[in-house]
Formats: C-alpha cells, sequence, structure tokens
C-alpha cells in the first residue's frame, strides 16, 4: 500500500499542472505518456490521461448558461470509470478521503471519492466553488451514511444532487432518499435542515479528513486546485 502511494504521489509531480493546464495543446505529450505507463501501466495511463484531457475539454466549451450540460458530463465521466469499492477493501482503512488522482488511477472508490473527484473537476471546467457543496447524508432506504454533491444555481435554489447510487441529476426535493445532514465546500460548512434551507457555522478546517485530501492533493502536484492558501493548510 505504501509502495502503490508513492508511486501516485509520484506520477502526480509530473502530471500536476498539466493537468489543470486548460488549452495546453501539448497534454499527451510522448514522453508523459511514456512515464505514466511505466509507473501504472496502460489502464493507469489510459485512465488520467483521459480525465486530464476531459477536464481540458470541459473548460473549454464551459459556459454560465450551460451549466447543467457541465455537470451532466461530469457526473457521468467518474459514474462510468470509478466501481465502487469499500475503504476497507480498497484502502485497508475504515474511512479514506482518496484524492481524485488516487481514485482514478485506481479506478475505484467509495462515496466521498465520487464526490471529491466531481467537485474539484466542476470547479476547474469553470463552475464557481459557492455552488458546489459536498453533501453529508443518511441514504435511508439503504440504512447508511452517504455523500452526495450538491449544486446550487442560486443560493436559494433547490439544489441538483450529483450521485453514484443514483446516476441521474435530479432536484433534492425529489431525492426522497436522501436525508442531509452537513454540507461544506474550501469556502465554509453548513448545517442542513430537513425542511430545506441551511446554517452557516463556521469553517471546513475542522474538518480533519478534508485537510488531509487538500495537503495529499498538494504534495500531489494539483496545488492550482487548492481552496485555500497553502499557509492555512499548516496552521
Amino acid at each position: 500500500m505504501y509502495r502503490q502511494l508513492t508511486l501516485v504521489m509520484s506520477l502526480a509531480l509530473v502530471l500536476g499542472g498539466l493537468v489543470v493546464a486548460q488549452g495546453n495543446q501539448k497534454l499527451l505529450g510522448a514522453a508523459m505518456a511514456s512515464q505514466v505507463e511505466t509507473l501504472f501501466g496502460e489502464k493507469g495511463k489510459q485512465a488520467l490521461l483521459q480525465w486530464a484531457q476531459f477536464v481540458v475539454n470541459q473548460g473549454d466549451e464551459y459556459q454560465v448558461d450551460k451549466e447543467r450540460q457541465t455537470l451532466d458530463q461530469i457526473n457521468r465521466f467518474f459514474n462510468k470509470r470509478m466501481a465502487f469499492v469499500s475503504d476497507k477493501q480498497h484502502w485497508q482503512q475504515e474511512d479514506y478521503w482518496a484524492t481524485p488522482l488516487e481514485s482514478l488511477t485506481t479506478q475505484a472508490g467509495d462515496c466521498e471519492d465520487y464526490v471529491i473527484a466531481k467537485y474539484f473537476s466542476l470547479i476547474q471546467a469553470g463552475v464557481e466553488q459557492q455552488k458546489l457543496r459536498i453533501t453529508y447524508v443518511k441514504a435511508l432506504k439503504l440504512n447508511q451514511a452517504h455523500m452526495v454533491l450538491a449544486y446550487y444555481a442560486t443560493p436559494k435554489s433547490d439544489p441538483l444532487i450529483l450521485d453514484n447510487i443514483n446516476p441521474n441529476i435530479l432536484p433534492a426535493s425529489k431525492r426522497r432518499d436522501l436525508a442531509p445532514v452537513y454540507s461544506f465546500n474550501g469556502m465554509g460548512m453548513w448545517i442542513e435542515r430537513q425542511q430545506g434551507g441551511s446554517i452557516k457555522v463556521g469553517s471546513p478546517n475542522r474538518l480533519s479528513r478534508w485537510m488531509d485530501v487538500l495537503l495529499r492533493m498538494q504534495q500531489q502536484g494539483l496545488q492550482p486546485w487548492l481552496d485555500l492558501p497553502v499557509s492555512q493548510l499548516t496552521q
């Protein structure tokens, strides 16, 4: 496991700037593809390079009045490319939040891994961060904790829910199988009320696993994707 993570971090130091360099026509150069294949094999190389090209294309095509199309594309991309695997089986831990690179190179993850990958990809594609909230819910039919990504077209709108359980993006009001508990993004944290609406309760810095994800993304070369300055991450 340690060797696997070390390889992920080594690859990210090489890929990081290229993944987020929108409009870079040399994104998939031969030298880069060769190095990725050496570290992860053909399957891993294809997964990472397809992700990089996909995010670039979404950014190039992004228009505010067509955000729903961007949501659909990114939601579908990760739901198709990642298999659901529990943290216990995947990482030999009870609760591990993977970075997008870790999820895509292993092509697997659980609910929060889907959400984290979609969240950062949408931001990089052009969606404003304040419209997105990583949302902890209870999946009522499964009787278990779950995580989804909520998109708010306006601060008061009924959010659209991006989910790996239900691949269809639906308004929260139509997801009666989910009971919201709390949500967060890089700008704040909220307590969600069953009857709708939310109460802001402070900073996401109190969430240790979230801070750990941001730090690992920094280590993996994804600094431009971070929501917080490095000085705040290390406090």
